[in-house]
């Protein structure tokens, strides 16, 4: 199944377990960001990030060099309720 195919999934499932309302104001929420034109600076797939460095659950400081070091690096953003 492609990555298209199983995101596609997903919306389709969390357009029904969301209530109506919610779901309502999270494709609000989308299309104003959207409108501002914050895709045209997002980097793209296969695009290169900056070296950065973050604390992990330990409190201790991990950059991405010695991370890369290891091998390939996966970085996801949540977007959560806060």
């Amino acid at each position: 199944m492609s990555l298209k195919s199983q995101l596609d999934t997903i919306r389709a499932g969390a357009e029904k377990m969301i209530p109506p309302d919610k779901y309502a104001t999270m494709q609000r929420a989308t299309a104003t960001l959207r409108a501002t034109g914050i895709l045209d600076s997002v980097l793209g797939v296969g695009a290169r990030l900056p070296a950065f460095s973050l604390p992990n659950t330990r409190g201790e400081t991990l950059s991405s060099g010695d991370l890369l070091g290891r091998g390939p690096v996966v970085l996801t953003v949540f977007r959560g309720h806060w």
